[in-house]
């Protein structure tokens, strides 16, 4: 089976590609953004206007893809026919990537949100072998995202312990998103650095950041919705000392600022990331001469 062929040797900055956006995308070039993501759901068969947009940004940028429907945690079959045309558009766009929520969202229907998977050693195996099934019929591994949640059903083991087990099991790869750690760890009274270092950060191929709402004191919902906050940029920042500085993604879904504003988070990305690199090389022990 086919890894992913990003490569993780390379700093890459992206922004994610919004229909509200994408008048301003039109106007970006390689320099702003090394590549863009959408969810393929929205992009599939979509012709007009809309379509010749995106194939023109396409051109441009690398496309990496993040899924919203393929229900990995849940009971009903896989959508075979999605998969198939998930793949065709990985071929035609020659997307390197693609990942999903290690959440459920349908059951005899798409519910369009995505639910917590109940922490069980039953539900690993159940959700390592549907990975196992996406995994044959792409012909490559994908990338599963520690996700947001609000409850813990049936809880029997930590949801790092879940992530670590689920991946193990299936063979797969780590989306990291460094705001779901930080909106989970207000709402579950968890340490973030703790959480991060827990995590299988072998596996992780591919960052996410984004904003976040403030409920309450001690409730953060996951919008994607507003600026990204210091503490989740330093949580990036201890995710590169980790794993490096791997390719990293903005997200921002409404509450659209103007795109000069999103370019200086992107290029606080790059920021981080260089100076990670920096810090690599200023720490990696000079070989003595022979």
């Amino acid at each position: 089976m086919a890894n992913s062929t990003v490569d993780q040797g390379s700093a890459l900055a992206g922004l994610g590609l919004r229909r509200g956006l994408m008048t301003a995308f039109k106007q970006l070039t390689s320099n702003d953004i090394d590549f863009i993501e959408v969810a393929p759901e929205n992009w599939i068969g979509i012709g007009g206007r809309y379509g010749r947009s995106f194939r023109e940004v396409a051109e441009r940028h690398p496309v990496y893809l993040h899924g919203l429907s393929l229900n990995i945690g849940g009971f009903s079959p896989l959508d075979s026919n999605l998969l198939n045309d998930i793949r065709q558009f990985m071929d035609t766009f020659n997307c390197p990537l693609y990942s999903e929520h290690l959440t459920y969202c349908g059951d005899e229907g798409q519910l369009y949100d995505l639910l917590p998977i109940p922490f069980t050693e039953e539900a690993v195996h159940h959700v390592a072998g549907r990975v196992k099934q996406v995994q044959d019929l792409l012909g490559q591994r994908i990338l599963l995202e520690n996700a947001s949640y609000y409850a813990a059903p049936a809880q029997q083991m930590s949801e790092s312990e879940f992530i670590n087990a689920v991946l193990a099991e299936a063979d797969c790869d780590l989306l990291l998103d460094v705001n779901n750690i930080y909106v989970n760890s207000i709402n579950h009274r968890y340490d973030p650095l703790e959480f991060l270092h827990a995590l299988p950060l072998e596996r992780a191929r591919y960052i996410h950041i984004a904003g976040h709402y403030d409920e309450a004191e001690d409730l953060r919902v996951d919008t994607h919705g507003a600026d990204v906050i210091d503490p989740v940029w330093a949580l990036l920042d201890a995710a590169y000392e980790r794993c490096g500085p791997l390719p990293t993604l903005l997200e921002r879904d409404f509450n659209f600022p103007p795109m000069n504003e999103l370019l200086l988070e992107v290029e606080r990305i790059k920021q981080a990331q260089h100076a990670s690199q920096s810090g690599r090389m200023n720490s990696t022990p000079s070989v003595a001469k022979q």
